[in-house]
């Protein structure tokens, strides 16, 4: 199992860098609408969301549980100036960073993935759906900054 949440991710990331390096620099610092994020902010709430899931499944497959908190996404963006960033800088750490992600989700013994994840006060979730999640938030997002007709559903109940 561990291997397809690895392929799940890398054909997301895969299928989705071409679009994000067409993307000119101006439009990416051009929010999509007032108090929305730009396409460098919500690229950058990705990168924050990698840099969070990263702790999420190394802990969680090292077991026997994940505890941790959740993160105050707008400020994260905000402290991390993503907006003033170059985009072809943001694009490639978020590609090289779910790689990483990639390579470790393939890594993960199968016996790990049901190991509960209680982030802040929610409800316990399993590492294989906290990764699953990832890549459905991921998406979600992505549609959104690259403005697409179709928006991937997300929070996924």
């Amino acid at each position: 199992m561990p291997q397809t949440l690895s392929e799940l991710l890398r054909t997301a990331i895969d299928s989705e860098v071409g679009n994000l390096r067409a993307l000119p620099d101006d439009r990416a610092s051009q929010p999509r609408g007032p108090g929305k994020w730009n396409p460098k902010e919500e690229l950058g709430h990705l990168i924050d969301s990698a840099s969070n899931n990263h702790q999420r499944f190394v802990r969680a497959a090292l077991g026997p549980e994940f505890r941790g908190p959740s993160y105050a996404q707008e400020d994260w963006v905000r402290i991390h100036g993503y907006r003033d960033m170059p985009w072809g800088t943001l694009v490639n750490f978020w590609y090289q960073y779910n790689v990483l992600l990639a390579e470790l989700l393939a890594r993960v013994p199968d016996d790990c993935l049901q190991n509960p994840c209680f982030i802040r006060d929610l409800p316990a979730m399993t590492l294989q759906f906290v990764a699953e999640d990832y890549v459905v938030h991921m998406q979600h997002h992505l549609d959104l900054l690259l403005r697409r007709p179709v928006i991937t559903p997300y929070p996924r109940v």
